[in-house]
């Protein structure tokens, strides 16, 4: 008694504190908005938000562009920094992305096939956006956008001053676009090299420095290469350094004098608090679970029986998938990502039968129980995941048509959790076996990856993704099996959250 009264004074600490972070994270962010007016429209089929100074009149217009298997919330810190320092911000989801219900048009790797139709988007919105200000127009795109807003500033003699985060566009020259800003992360290694490449080519032979202006803003010759600290592709966006650098260069651009620095909200942090806070609040919340099995149930490897179910699958999925057709959705990567999950899911659990002689799966535990739980941690972790996720990060709401594409994901993510959460847990299960599994997964698509990099490349951006949902979801389903000592609860509720994430954020595609 004792020893469950100290846990649960644990517990109500753990929920007093996780409470108050998320409280002062929810305050901070919204005090981020604060003198900023907002309004959405449609342009087209493209959803359109706009950012306003509230008391401000006529001003320049900022146009911002996602990235690849990104949205219009993804950019929301650049578009509040923007109209908080005066300036009138549109942003907006690329077909295939975000709230769009159209699909991406064109083959992605082609110059005339998807770059030409998100090009043409871009004018679109553009043309909305040139009639919301004073007439001056500045643009900026990250990732994949970042070659589209390049292209666009090339073609549009109207466009001040060009912002291209994480870089990379093969169009790029010494006179064009005008006013080239380039934000990258400090742990953005090539893309920084390409940054400082764009810039010299102003000013070669010599070699350009970052943090260095070359040129004249004022003249539309301005070039800069910035490098905000300890960031990488995604953190690059919520960076003070990087929205400090992105007003700066619009003020230098359009010859604004500033008698006080600029506004610049640190939305990043309280929203990585905001996550911290809700993820937290799950460990005491999952008290109120109800007990399945008793003693907990699982498959009880010891290490000296894992490296069959941890290795096998690691090294044939890709092997395997490397000579199936897996091209059968109209979801860039996510058909592929899918059948890996259960590819992979297949084998480990043909590797639990055959280590433990059939008896890996053996039924334990009241099904309506396992599914009444499955259900509850489902419910919070989309609370605690969707709901900021889809405020404050990126669009996490199924659009039309994406609901049916989550259910065939979960064909796939489904069997990968139920073998992989019975793999590793038990009473007897070999301490890290878990961590071990995440990681043996990681390399299988590093390996797929590296068998076919022309069609997988995008994965690449999507990996720190899956290991911060590892991490996450990691949580969940150890105290899910603390509380209710049976594997299958937490392996449905991370099934479901997988195949949500990729059936509701990877790009569409037209058939």
């Amino acid at each position: 008694m004792t020893h469950l009264n100290r846990f649960r004074r644990i517990d109500v600490l753990i929920a007093i504190l996780a409470l108050a972070a998320i409280a002062v994270s929810l305050w901070n962010l919204r005090a981020a908005t604060q003198g900023v007016d907002r309004s959405d429209v449609t342009v087209g089929s493209t959803p359109v938000t706009v950012y306003r100074p509230a008391q401000g009149g006529p001003a320049p217009v900022v146009l911002i562009a996602h990235g690849f298997a990104g949205s219009q919330q993804l950019m929301q810190s650049f578009a509040l920094a923007f109209a908080r320092n005066g300036y009138i911000a549109a942003t907006f989801d690329f077909a295939g992305h975000g709230r769009n219900p159209q699909p991406m048009t064109g083959n992605i790797t082609r110059e005339d096939g998807a770059t030409r139709s998100l090009l043409a988007e871009t004018q679109a919105v553009a043309d909305y956006a040139r009639g919301l200000g004073d007439g001056r127009l500045a643009v900026l795109g990250h990732s994949m956008a970042s070659d589209i807003i390049v292209r666009f500033a090339q073609a549009a003699p109207d466009v001040a001053a060009t912002i291209a985060v994480s870089m990379f566009s093969p169009v790029v020259t010494a006179t064009t676009p005008r006013n080239l800003l380039v934000i990258t992360g400090e742990w953005e290694g090539m893309l920084k090299r390409e940054a400082l490449r764009a810039v010299g080519l102003a000013i070669a032979p010599q070699e350009a420095e970052a943090g260095v202006t070359y040129g004249d803003p004022a003249a539309g010759s301005g070039r800069r290469a910035a490098v905000s600290p300890h960031v990488e592709h995604a953190s690059v966006l919520f960076s003070q350094a990087s929205l400090q650098e992105a007003v700066g260069w619009l003020d230098l651009t359009f010859g604004i004098s500033r008698a006080t620095p600029p506004v610049i909200d640190a939305r990043g942090p309280w929203i990585a608090l905001l996550i911290a806070g809700t993820v937290m609040l799950a460990r005491p919340l999952s008290r109120v679970l109800p007990r399945i099995a008793q003693p907990a149930t699982g498959a009880n490897l010891g290490w000296r029986h894992l490296w069959l179910p941890l290795l096998l699958p690691m090294i044939a999925t890709p092997l395997i998938l490397r000579l199936v057709p897996t091209h059968f959705l109209p979801v860039l990567v996510g058909d592929y990502l899918a059948v890996h999950f259960g590819t992979y899911g297949l084998l480990t659990g043909l590797c639990l039968m055959w280590v433990l002689r059939g008896a890996a799966f053996r039924p334990r535990g009241s099904a309506r129980l396992i599914l009444l739980a499955a259900a509850a941690v489902t419910a919070y972790s989309f609370i605690a995941i969707a709901w900021p996720v889809d405020s404050f990060v990126t669009s996490f709401v199924a659009a039309p048509g994406r609901m049916l594409l989550a259910l065939v994901m979960l064909a796939g993510t489904l069997p990968y959790f139920a073998a992989d959460e019975w793999m590793t847990r038990g009473q007897a299960a070999a301490r890290g076996a878990y961590a071990a599994s995440k990681i043996a997964f990681l390399v299988s698509l590093a390996i797929a990856i590296g068998l076919d990099f022309e069609r997988l490349f995008f994965l690449v951006i999507i990996v720190p993704v899956i290991v911060l949902f590892f991490l996450v979801y990691g949580l969940f389903s150890r105290w899910a099996y603390r509380a209710t000592g049976h594997p299958l609860v937490a392996a449905i509720a991370n099934a479901v959250a997988f195949a949500w994430a990729i059936g509701v954020t990877f790009p569409l595609l037209a058939g």
